[in-house]
């Protein structure tokens, strides 16, 4: 393993950093909490990497001064929204440490991370921890405690405790958490570093997204983010270049300007140098932006996007998509997740048993579903109250709690549901499917205790209804077995087992077997639940 890189080298990393970006911007343009300006993440930090690297394969030198000077200035003219230029001022921050150096260590690798860090800081005027920002930054501090002897290992461990920095990002940018999404632009971060060492190592590069990120889900348009952008202080997005400086012009009448677009709007990013400035803005005012620039110099590359009119063509197709009836279900395990989207539920709410949902979680997914009326299950009966209340927390929905407590029920509504009849029509089938429902659940006793005439022992396996506890045993099949006897009478012709995360596919199948061999006159289904606390969830038709 190399414990240094020459020039050669870290041109490999830059060239590998823009194809693994350029793989991937789709999967880090998903994760844009708002599908508006300033464009998407990955695509314009990939944009921005596609300019270096296009100036770098210009050089025919392998001196690390002449590659540096290449890369950053490359960066910074093909910067692309907020995080293109920050991306450019990443690479300006390591570029202007290892310029001077004929090969690049370990420690001066931590060196130019710490660097870039600082300047990436300096050019946002209001910098946000929860971003790029603090993925860099984490990973910077790390480099200068980190005891590799060689530049693999060392890459390494900075990526790893980027993804670690990358995780955070929801805790510390609410709207992150609110959307359940990383940051965009600290993905890029990592996929950047990650591609340097694909390079580095030799590892083959994908042609398409193929390299698996940390992508939680893409995120939903709702009516929440339309009416919160309509609010937006500041309408055009405007960046441009500023070239061919006056020679009278000093890096402190640039500091000024960059002070004078503070005063006409937000997200004001410029930096350069004496040779050519990138300015990025958001104001009501892009007139004057220029205007003002052309005190320095000339300005090119104008680019000036009306973000009102984005927004009003938003909301337009939110508009126009939707539909007469959605549905949300509370549901818990992976595999309950995926049944309740087949049977045509919009949303599912994560919680059950040991995780209720607030009022204000349900409502904020009612408004992430684009429909007149909304169903909602909740499949508990410590959650139906707070969906009622969610009720309160939402304007211009019609809201309808059906009653489901557990999460047979929540299925055969979800089964029940027709979109081709009215609501009101649906919610008479739906109920009537509840009530038709016979349902059970397996679990253990957490203390001992003496209920429903039975004496149980902490750690005692017990089947039980919606009502009261059935049955108990030493084992899993055998609790099973006894609570569907107790729960099965003449009518039923249909048995349905999801088995949780605590039990085997193998098991599972077993206990299928046993039942199907115990009840010919039944069909028996076994689904893969996932869930937590019970073993099987039972229902009965």
């Amino acid at each position: 393993m190399p414990k240094s890189i020459n020039g050669a080298t870290f041109t490999k990393m830059v060239i590998g950093a823009s194809k693994l970006l350029d793989a991937n911007k789709n999967k880090i343009d998903a994760l844009n909490v708002f599908p508006v300006p300033d464009g998407d993440t990955g695509t314009n930090m990939s944009l921005t990497m596609q300019s270096a690297v296009r100036e770098l394969k210009q050089s025919s030198s392998n001196r690390l001064s002449e590659i540096s000077d290449r890369v950053s200035r490359g960066a910074l003219r093909g910067a692309r929204g907020n995080s293109g230029v920050i991306t450019s001022q990443i690479f300006k921050g390591i570029c202007s440490t290892i310029h001077d150096e004929t090969e690049v260590t370990v420690k001066v690798f931590a060196k130019a991370l710490k660097n870039a860090t600082e300047v990436a800081y300096s050019a946002v005027a209001k910098p946000k921890e929860g971003t790029m920002l603090t993925v860099i930054r984490m990973m910077g501090e790390y480099a200068q405690t980190v005891k590799a002897k060689d530049i693999e290992t060392f890459l390494e461990l900075v990526i790893e405790r980027g993804n670690e920095a990358l995780k955070m990002t929801p805790e510390l940018l609410p709207v992150l958490k609110k959307a359940g999404v990383v940051d965009s632009g600290g993905m890029g971060i990592i996929t950047i570093f990650k591609g340097m060492h694909m390079a580095l190592t030799g590892e083959e590069f994908p042609e398409t997204d193929e390299v698996e990120l940390e992508v939680k889900k893409e995120p939903e348009v709702t009516q929440a983010d339309v009416l919160n952008l309509g609010s937006i202080e500041f309408g055009y997005c405007t960046e441009f270049f500023v070239v061919n400086l006056k020679k009278k012009t000093t890096m402190a009448d640039i500091d000024r300007f960059r002070e004078t677009l503070m005063n006409m709007g937000d997200s004001v990013i410029v930096v350069g140098d004496l040779s050519f400035v990138k300015v990025h803005v958001h104001t009501n005012t892009p007139g004057k932006a220029l205007t003002a620039a052309l005190q320095l110099g000339e300005i090119n590359n104008v680019k000036i996007e009306n973000m009102l009119e984005q927004h009003r063509e938003l909301v337009r197709k939110y508009e126009e998509e939707r539909k007469p009836i959605g549905l949300i279900s509370v549901s818990q395990g992976d595999g309950l997740t995926s049944i309740f989207k087949e049977l045509q539920v919009d949303k599912v709410i994560e919680g059950g048993q040991t995780m209720n949902p607030s009022a204000s979680d349900i409502a904020d997914s009612i408004m992430q579903v684009n429909a007149e009326t909304v169903f909602v299950f909740p499949n508990n009966k410590n959650i139906i109250l707070a969906a009622e209340q969610a009720k309160d927390l939402v304007e211009g929905r019609k809201i309808i709690v059906v009653p489901t407590k557990n999460i047979p029920q929540g299925l055969a509504a979800a089964l029940a549901f027709d979109s081709d009849l009215s609501a009101d029509e649906n919610l008479m089938n739906m109920l009537h499917a509840v009530d038709s429902v016979t349902d059970g659940m397996v679990t253990y006793a957490v203390r001992n205790t003496k209920i429903d005439k039975l004496t149980l022992k902490k750690g005692d396996i017990i089947g039980l209804n919606s009502k009261k506890i059935l049955t108990k045993s030493n084992t899993v099949s055998g609790a099973t077995i006894s609570l569907i006897e107790k729960l099965k009478d003449k009518n039923h012709s249909l048995i349905n087992l999801y088995y949780g995360a605590d039990v085997t596919e193998s098991d599972a199948e077993a206990l299928s077997q046993q039942v199907a061999e115990t009840y010919p006159d039944c069909d028996v289904e076994l689904y893969f639940g996932g869930q937590s606390v019970y073993y099987y969830i039972i229902s009965l038709e």
